[in-house]
């Protein structure tokens, strides 16, 4: 058992390092990208011919076809907890691979989220036995997950439709927003397609029900537009922010998910239950900690009415000088730097 384990925590382990990884990977193909046509992030698809992008895609497969087998060799609440690890490596790369830095702060929102994802996990119920597919497809249709899986859909076609055009650009939420919510119904998808392949290989044929293909379908629909918008997260915002937000986003709707479809919580204590709660919390303080210490990247197009940094804005007064204002010590000290007589 102990061996086992070790393997599932090694696996475990080097899909965290390959995700982590692909996060820069693609972010500097998603850069190079950006440099010879529309960016991704401003809704470009440039990046599908950057084989820098490719190279990172196909990492982030090896680490999620690692962490799917550390599942086989460990339980959940061994290999689930180490994904955070994947926020730590992407961070320390963003440091030396992107120049983005990440404030004490924003380090402290990352212990938030790990604590509070760990946490959650730690007091997590057992998984229940699957022994086929239709089986899968009765807690799917119930109306409690119907109703999970209408919200979900509602919410994305919000965030898509109305706010990625509006706001996407400025709040990060809005494109981590979809990418999790989406993310927990593929998870979903993906778990029925796993049972049906490890019940096929045990000698029952799952590829005969019509319910594999249903949710294969829904799989690759969902995991489509996760990337698209994960992919615009990415080119929008510092990756240092973006993958544990996004971690600590996906893992709520992912628990909250399996907790209706598959029931996790019933029979579970009063204690359980709390400390599930109390993880929640901490990974939404962690997120919100985060959030206020983002540094944007620089704006590509910078003008007198455009602002250069959230500490420092340029504009003419009326006298026709022109004056950068200082916002560091929140003092009204101007500095004039250019003035031009025919303003007079």
């Amino acid at each position: 058992m102990y061996s086992t384990n070790l393997t599932g925590f090694i696996l475990a382990v080097v899909s965290s390092a390959f995700i982590g990884s692909s996060f820069i990977i693609k972010k500097k193909g998603l850069r190079k990208a950006g440099v010879n046509g529309p960016r991704a992030g401003s809704g470009g698809y440039g990046y599908l011919l950057e084989p820098l992008w490719w190279i990172g895609m196909f990492t982030m497969i090896i680490g999620e076809i690692a962490n799917f087998v550390a599942y086989i060799y460990a339980p959940a609440v061994l290999v689930t907890p180490l994904g955070a690890l994947s926020i730590i490596v992407s961070a320390i790369l963003a440091h030396f691979l992107l120049k983005e830095k990440l404030q004490k702060m924003g380090m402290l929102g990352c212990l938030l989220c790990i604590v509070g994802s760990t946490v959650i996990v730690l007091h997590a119920p057992g998984e229940r036995s699957i022994s086929s597919v239709e089986e899968i497809w009765k807690l799917a249709t119930q109306p409690a997950f119907l109703f999970y899986t209408a919200s979900a859909v509602a919410t994305a076609l919000v965030l898509i439709l109305y706010c990625a055009p509006r706001y996407g650009q400025t709040n990060i939420l809005v494109y981590i927003g979809i990418c999790s919510v989406i993310g927990s119904l593929t998870v979903m998808s993906i778990k029925a397609i796993g049972i049906a392949i490890k019940l096929t290989l045990e000698g029952t044929n799952q590829a005969k029900y019509f319910q594999t293909w249903i949710f294969a379908m829904v799989a690759v629909t969902c995991i489509i537009i996760q990337l698209n918008y994960l992919n615009m997260a990415l080119d929008t915002f510092n990756t240092a922010i973006v993958s544990p937000i996004y971690y600590a986003l996906f893992t709520s709707f992912t628990i909250l998910a399996s907790a209706i479809m598959f029931k996790d919580y019933s029979g579970q204590s009063a204690s359980s239950i709390a400390s599930e709660l109390c993880g929640f919390v901490t990974v939404l303080s962690g997120t919100a900690v985060l959030h206020s210490t983002r540094d944007p990247d620089t704006p590509l197009i910078t003008d007198l009415y455009t602002p250069l940094s959230p500490k420092v804005s340029w504009y003419i007064q009326g006298n026709g000088e022109l004056w950068k204002q200082k916002d560091e010590d929140g003092s009204a000290s101007f500095i004039t730097i250019l003035r031009h007589d025919y303003f007079k």
